[in-house]
């Protein structure tokens, strides 16, 4: 998609301060942290939301999942543990409308989101 700002860092057209990058799947430090640790991971692949994620793609969600324990382990979260976090739609809080994950660790975290 052209005007995807996360589409345009896979192409190299925007900088980013990459963690992890394979052929499906790149991280990337966020610009503006909520934790001392905080990466985003996202497919190559444009896919908008959650929602639009086919069947077609569960073996690029299963590389995903990977690639969340490959990130933990790189900036050392895997030991004592993060915060993984996908907004789904504008109510939700999703600004960048390409699927991304929020690895976020390096403090205690807050109250648990579910009880």
């Amino acid at each position: 998609m052209e005007d995807c700002i996360f589409c345009k860092i896979i192409k190299g057209e925007i900088p980013s301060e990459k963690v992890y990058e394979d052929e499906d799947i790149l991280a990337f430090k966020d610009i503006n942290p909520a934790a001392p640790i905080h990466v985003l991971i996202i497919p190559k692949k444009h896919i908008a939301t959650l929602m639009d994620i086919t069947p077609e793609d569960n073996e690029l969600m299963t590389k995903i999942m990977n690639a969340v324990q490959k990130v933990a382990k790189i900036v050392g979260a895997d030991e004592k543990g993060f915060r993984l976090i996908a907004n789904c739609g504008p109510d939700s809080g999703q600004e960048v409308m390409h699927i991304h994950f929020h690895l976020l660790a390096g403090r205690k975290m807050g109250p648990k989101i579910v009880h």
